[in-house]
């Protein structure tokens, strides 16, 4: 931020993706230093949205630069905040550094820029009366960073916990340990059509259904699997690494593990769900240990999720499996009062 000047906030549709880019590039730099991601495929999509001028959001700009961003995207009566980010301030001279701690409308700080940014967006969607339900998951931030915003414009926290495992050698060879009566199969197009309900049935009553409520329905469910496979906001879509399991006698989808590449270095799995009549069976386990094995013959060395930390048995299959906790982050759920879910 430069000094001596004053902030303007505007609205983001105003700006096109040449214009973000120097803030698009320092982003992408932090999502690779902190979790080991390209975000260059998200610049790039990014891109196309501010160009096309129909981004919700705001930006903030200063001396002709902007220094920070945040945006939503609807989905029907929902609206979801999909990221906040604003770089650092430039170095200011003594006297410029107490005229903005004398000023408190003037953040000081990139934490602070960007909470500014937050705030016009609650208030934009809270004042929508088309907007029911407000969801945000900012996965690049560390937990804690904006949790007294949210707070403070009534949003729920969730705290989430992205894992790694390493990967080694030994994860080459998985054992397939199914019971009889079940087999395991690459994933296929056509199954995008038939695992909604799957998702949905292994959601309910999960904490993780608070957060998203797209895991609530079959539709809903269809929805997020649509997004995981087809859009690239996520990394690449890897159908090589992604499985499900099938009951042999009815050829019914009863587990399901979805992962995509988020580098060249990192693949990250999107999705892992079992039909909850064939859980404690081994389904999971083996799942995840058919992941690590695809993911290793592509050379990758290492593999993520993310966990809700409420989620206590998830998690402690994932630490059994080798993973372990890199970094913390929030999840945000703010519903209008009188809406029902």
């Amino acid at each position: 931020m430069t000094s001596g000047v004053s902030l303007e906030i505007l609205d983001l549709r105003h700006f096109n993706g040449a214009l973000l880019r120097p803030l698009l590039q320092a982003e992408s730099e932090v999502w690779r230093r902190r979790l080991h991601w390209d975000y260059a495929t998200s610049v790039r999509l990014l891109s196309q949205y501010l160009d096309s001028h129909m981004l919700p959001g705001y930006a903030a700009l200063e001396s002709g630069r902007v220094t920070g961003y945040a945006f939503c995207v609807y989905e029907e009566t929902k609206a979801v905040i999909g990221d906040v980010f604003a770089m650092e301030s430039e170095p200011l001279d003594a006297a410029d550094a107490i005229k903005r701690r004398a000023d408190g409308r003037h953040p000081q700080t990139a934490n602070e820029l960007e909470e500014v940014l937050l705030g016009h967006l609650f208030e934009t969607l809270q004042n929508s009366p088309q907007v029911d339900r407000v969801e945000s998951q900012l996965l690049m931030h560390p937990a804690d960073t904006h949790a007294r915003v949210f707070r403070d414009a009534g949003f729920n926290i969730y705290r989430r916990l992205f894992m790694v495992q390493e990967l080694r050698p030994e994860h080459a060879a998985p054992v397939a340990d199914l019971p009889r009566e079940l087999e395991m199969r690459p994933w296929r197009d056509e199954d995008l059509t038939v695992v909604g309900r799957l998702i949905s049935e292994a959601y309910a009553q999960h904490p993780d259904s608070l957060i998203n409520d797209q895991y609530r329905s079959a539709h809903g469910s269809m929805r997020f699997l649509h997004n995981i496979v087809r859009y690239s906001g996520c990394g690449v879509f890897s159908p090589q690494v992604s499985h499900v399991v099938c009951e042999r006698a009815t050829r019914e989808v009863v587990g399901l593990i979805l992962a995509s590449r988020v580098s060249a270095q990192s693949g990250h799995i999107t999705q892992l769900c079992v039909r909850p009549r064939f859980r404690r069976r081994g389904l999971a386990r083996t799942l995840l240990a058919m992941a690590s094995a695809e993911f290793w013959r592509q050379g990758m060395g290492e593999i993520s999720l993310t966990v809700t930390e409420a989620n206590e048995k998830a998690i402690e299959l994932y630490m059994a499996e080798g993973y372990r906790c890199r970094h913390a982050f929030d999840a945000a759920v703010w519903e209008r009062q009188g809406t029902r879910h």
